[in-house]
């Protein structure tokens, strides 16, 4: 009977310690080595937050946003395209990146004094990019999934994040606005 009760007791406590909340230190924690082969591909921008408010509420005005990570030869040296759609058109532009572990940095100017790191997450198919823009004078926080929807407890882990963070709350994207076709120069 002893027996049974420990037994019981050990079942209902590892259940309650990996039912726990993560902590902030957790949950904004860089994510594993990437392989930019997990990478290639359309990624969809689901929502995100930016410290300085004014870019925050030009950020929100955007319709929809991707990224794009063609496939590539080299493990470190890569590029990456991104596209968003304001007020029914395209913008479009590529950026060459050196990767190292989890973290990115800009090749060239202007973004030189920026850089990004890849943050963990439980969502299996999405990926939160933490830039610090400007050596630091502004953060953007962004999540990108394979998916143009999100279930609400993988939002509510992103909320979470942008709260560790102290960033001001998120905006998310509408998924039903239509994202931009991507030219075909910038998928290669």
């Amino acid at each position: 009977m002893l027996l049974h009760k420990l037994v019981s007791f050990l079942l209902i406590f590892t259940s309650l310690v990996y039912s726990a909340p993560l902590t902030c230190e957790q949950l904004t924690q860089p994510a594993e080595r990437i392989d930019p082969r997990n990478l290639e591909g359309t990624w969809a921008l689901i929502g995100g937050s930016i410290s300085y408010l004014p870019y925050l509420e030009i950020f929100g005005q955007r319709d929809s946003a991707l990224i794009h990570f063609p496939s590539h030869e080299s493990v470190t040296n890569i590029s990456y395209s991104r596209g968003l759609r304001l007020d029914g058109k395209c913008m479009y532009s590529t950026s060459n990146i050196t990767l190292n572990g989890s973290r990115f940095t800009f090749d060239g100017t202007p973004a030189e004094n920026s850089s990004c790191v890849f943050v963990r997450t439980s969502c299996s198919d999405c990926l939160p990019m933490l830039f610090d823009v400007d050596s630091g004078q502004r953060t953007h926080f962004y999540l990108f999934s394979r998916r143009r929807g999100l279930e609400q407890d993988e939002k509510n882990e992103f909320m979470e994040q942008v709260r560790c963070l102290q960033m001001p709350p998120p905006v998310f994207m509408d998924p039903t606005k239509q994202l931009c076709p991507w030219p075909e120069e910038t998928l290669n």
